[in-house]
């Protein structure tokens, strides 16, 4: 296929659903090559049989990124498939129920902190060398503004990840831009995907509708992509027009998981 991607490979990963699967969706229709991966494989195997029904190439495969070694091995499988990984989107993360600084148990402090940060380390890690033989790659992360705007709406654990990826993409470009390497944090406020299920209150139709779109960001990961070589995105912050009101979630979130001291 031609297009501003071709003869790239993408390799993303929480793409069954919401931004992964839009920005799967919006490579493969640029002419890349898109290598998918998430937990479930049905949703999996709809985008792949999606790109593959409009002309393009794809391959899936299932993977936990909250277990480095899945992680690593997922980077491994993408480089043997398609001989090369151009552009890293590590899409994949996870919130936890109870977000208060006080209630979060340590449980879910690891089970988020494995997710965004280990994940992101390890699949990073595992297609790096591929990128710098090369001395071309773009690694884009999709962090979260509670990174950078802590509080209840993200809660503590997700917004300690987020504030994680954030430093270590400012690490990798920091380190190796000079060999061809470019990592982009996005940093997105509240979007209408899947995880917002997790919420302590989950966002009804009318709260939803005043939120960015999972198209919002992909189409935000295609400028980073296919911008020329010489240019890097360090970050870029992204919030809906328009804002809500957001007090009864932060009560709830307050309140979610609490025990007497």
């Amino acid at each position: 296929m031609s297009g501003r991607l071709a003869g790239k490979v993408a390799l993303i990963t929480g793409a069954g659903t919401g931004i992964g699967r839009c920005t799967a969706l919006m490579m493969a229709a640029a002419g890349a090559a898109v290598a998918i991966a998430g937990r479930r494989k049905e949703p999996l195997d709809a985008v792949v049989k999606e790109i593959e029904k409009a002309g393009g190439r794809a391959a899936a495969r299932t993977c936990d990124v909250g277990k480095a070694a899945e992680a690593k091995a997922l980077g491994a499988w993408a480089v043997q498939t398609f001989g090369r990984v151009d552009v890293l989107v590590n899409n994949a993360g996870h919130s936890s129920k109870i977000r208060s600084v006080r209630w979060a148990d340590e449980e879910q402090w690891k089970s988020v902190i494995d997710t965004n940060v280990h994940g992101v380390w390890a699949l990073t890690k595992a297609v790096l060398p591929n990128m710098l033989e090369r001395k071309e790659g773009t690694i884009i992360t999709i962090s979260s503004i509670a990174g950078i705007r802590p509080g209840l709406i993200g809660g503590a654990p997700y917004g300690a990840a987020k504030a994680a990826q954030r430093n270590f993409m400012g690490s990798v470009l920091g380190e190796l831009r000079n060999q061809g390497i470019r990592a982009t944090t996005i940093l997105p406020g509240e979007v209408d995907t899947p995880i917002l299920d997790n919420r302590p209150l989950n966002p009804d139709a009318k709260a939803r509708a005043t939120m960015m779109m999972p198209e919002d960001i992909a189409e935000t990961i295609m400028l980073v992509a296919t911008l020329p070589q010489r240019a890097a995105v360090e970050e870029i912050v992204m919030s809906a027009t328009f804002s809500r009101d957001t007090s009864k979630d932060i009560e709830v979130a307050r309140n979610m998981g609490a025990t007497s001291d």
